[in-house]
């Protein structure tokens, strides 16, 4: 570890640091998991730099995330312990890395569907969040209905296409093809009794599970939306299968066609945020949702 960072983190937390070893946390940011003489177990995330001079601010706003889940939800997550533009320290989740199991995933289902059950004033949120290291605008309106589907629209699917155009990760044939299916998404899409608090970005590795349980999640997306962008990311990368669906839908039952047809619709936005960090094998996915409904 560097000298100086180890120093920093002791000075901040008033604590000896006694050990510490790399975690792989990717996007160019130094992992850590370290011990403190005082007791505590941290996990820390450090610009790569020597400097750790936070240039993208990512992981302020990581930590602001995090404490937006702590103080709003009962979701377990990390408790922020000190926070700047490079620097994020956390606690440490105890956990066994194990896999999602029907029991865990029951057990997300739960926790999941007390998130969603709580009502928010708008989509969106109070400042703009990241899906990664990607910017995730989230402009605000303050009514509850019909909106949904305009913010979906133009903040994400539209914002990520046209983002990856820009970037030359999407051709501007396939972003006309996603523009004019932007154009029908009410006929698609349905609006939620509210809109509600979700994690946002819930693939395997953001889910840290103890025995038959989840410890926490981690790496938030923070914003407020329709819980069926959640649940459909899920499915994206197979974290929850059909276990975690009966218990949530037992607790929050979902309208009919969520499976058969929105899920794939609220995936495009994931599926270009791939496009974009991890290049074009993504597209073959676009591509089939969007022939799928004649686009």
């Amino acid at each position: 570890m560097n000298m100086d960072l180890k120093l920093k983190i002791s000075s901040v937390l008033g604590a000896k640091l006694i050990s510490s070893q790399m975690l792989g946390v990717g996007f160019g940011l130094l992992g850590l998991k370290a011990a403190l003489d005082d007791g505590r177990e941290i996990a820390v995330k450090a610009d790569s730099g020597s400097a750790w001079d936070g240039s993208t601010g990512s992981l302020e706003i990581e930590a602001y995330m995090l404490r937006e889940l702590g103080a709003r939800s009962t979701l377990p997550v990390p408790e922020v312990y000190h926070s700047e533009p490079g620097l994020l320290i956390m606690s440490w989740i105890a956990n066994d890395g194990g896999a999602i199991t029907p029991s865990v995933a029951r057990h997300g289902a739960e926790l999941l569907a007390e998130l969603h059950g709580q009502v928010f004033p708008s989509f969106g949120y109070g400042r703009d969040t990241l899906i990664g290291p990607l910017h995730q605008p989230n402009s605000q309106s303050q009514s509850q209905s019909t909106l949904w589907v305009d913010f979906f629209r133009e903040h994400r699917l539209l914002f990520m296409a046209r983002a990856a155009h820009d970037e030359g990760a999407l051709s501007a044939q396939y972003l006309s093809r996603i523009e004019t299916f932007g154009d029908h998404l009410e006929e698609l899409l349905v609006e939620p009794d509210h809109p509600s608090l979700i994690h946002g970005d819930l693939w395997t590795g953001n889910i840290l599970v103890k025995g038959d349980r989840i410890g926490g999640f981690v790496d938030p997306a923070i914003y407020c939306a329709h819980p069926e962008i959640e649940l459909a990311f899920t499915t994206m990368f197979g974290t929850f299968g059909a276990s975690f669906f009966e218990a949530y839908e037992a607790l929050r039952p979902l309208e009919p066609g969520f499976h058969e047809v929105r899920c794939e619709i609220y995936n495009l936005y994931p599926l270009l945020v791939h496009v974009r960090l991890f290049g074009a094998s993504y597209l073959g996915g676009i591509d089939r949702v969007l022939k799928r409904h004649g686009y």
